[in-house]
């Protein structure tokens, strides 16, 4: 009776599978994803029809501007179990001499060894490097905010502004976490009044009078993973495995023949679990219309940038097309921007 009890006993089974999950995490993540769903619950979608796009293959947004008093600016942003916050300070500085009409805009990421085991103390990882990069160049080459709208004076005095964002929960994509608190954080921002005196060759700032920046469109980031595996179909065998089970076999039946298939499963916004298990990533970048306009729409969206990493592919059972596709890709764009209309009307309520 007892074992009966036991057995049955719900904390068991959750026992059970979280020790499975973490023996065997690809295997995991591959039962789940051939039932249609994800870990975390979350529909997979249709990569040919545009990923399904629908709320549920996405988590849930919120953004919360202005919580960091002593930063001109600042935002906090949780994308499901992901956290950033990310606070903007603005200082005087000297121009560059080849650039003496434009400022500065300095994005860094941290990513402490708080919100996550795989990240440890000391400086900086590569990965935060590396991301602190995408994102200065994500920024600038948008023309979110133009440096020349930085200058205090021409050739003397420049804004300089660091967006410094921090992780405090890691739960996968935190590039587009990070853009979208960074974003968030600058259209918060509001800078003092700053005047240059010609006599002393000095700039003086009076905070009772401040401005917001001169900002134009909204740099909205989606990214997608991709999961690849193998189906081998023979005339006695439908075995879904990676590359070792494939050796064994090969050694073990020379003479069976084996017809290994692709199967690619396209995950949008994945999480720190599934990260590790990705073959590739895909990241697309929307800009839009000015961000006082209330009413965005699918024709808001302008295509700014599309980055793949990893070496993964995109193959289909029936389509057998790779990752450069152009449906495939067409696919990926399409639901970025449909994506992109849902992030851009969450950041201008959380502005207003």
């Amino acid at each position: 009776m007892a074992t009966a009890t036991a057995a049955a006993d719900p904390s068991s089974d959750s026992l059970k599978a979280a020790i499975f999950q973490r023996l065997h995490p690809r295997v995991y993540l591959e039962r789940f994803l051939t039932e249609n769903v994800r870990p975390d619950g979350r529909a997979i979608g249709c990569v040919m029809d545009g990923m399904g796009v629908k709320g549920e293959i996405w988590r849930d947004v919120s953004i919360n501007v202005g919580s960091i008093n002593t930063a001109d600016g600042s935002a906090l942003v949780r994308m499901g179990g992901s956290t950033i916050v990310c606070g903007v300070k603005a200082e005087i500085a000297e121009p560059d001499l080849e650039n003496p009409d434009e400022g500065f805009l300095v994005p860094n990421v941290d990513l402490p060894a708080m919100c996550h085991p795989k990240f440890k103390p000391g400086p900086p990882s590569d990965e935060a490097q590396v991301l602190s990069e995408r994102l200065f160049e994500t920024l600038t080459s948008s023309n979110f905010m133009s440096p020349k709208s930085l200058v205090v004076h021409p050739g003397k005095f420049v804004w300089t502004l660091y967006v410094d964002a921090t992780c405090i929960n890691y739960d996968g994509n935190v590039f587009d976490a990070t853009l979208i608190a960074m974003v968030s954080a600058l259209l918060n921002t509001r800078l003092p009044k700053a005047v240059y005196n010609e006599d002393t060759g000095q700039t003086m700032c009076y905070r009772e009078s401040t401005s917001p920046l001169a900002l134009f469109g909204l740099p909205l980031p989606t990214s997608f993973g991709i999961f690849d595996s193998y189906v081998i179909i023979t005339p006695l065998l439908f075995l879904k495995t990676r590359f070792l089970l494939v050796q064994i076999y090969f050694l073990s039946y020379p003479n069976l023949r084996l017809n290994p298939i692709y199967r690619s499963q396209v995950l949008a916004d994945p999480t720190a679990f599934e990260e590790p298990l990705l073959d590739g990533t895909i990241s697309i970048v929307f800009g839009g219309a000015d961000q006082n306009n209330s009413t965005p729409s699918d024709d808001d969206g302008q295509l700014l940038s599309v980055t793949q990493q990893g070496l993964g592919i995109v193959n289909d059972l029936n389509s057998g097309s790779g990752l450069g596709d152009k449906g495939v890709l067409e696919a990926c764009i399409k639901a970025g921007k449909k994506r992109r209309v849902e992030l851009a009307k969450i950041v201008r309520e959380a502005i207003v």
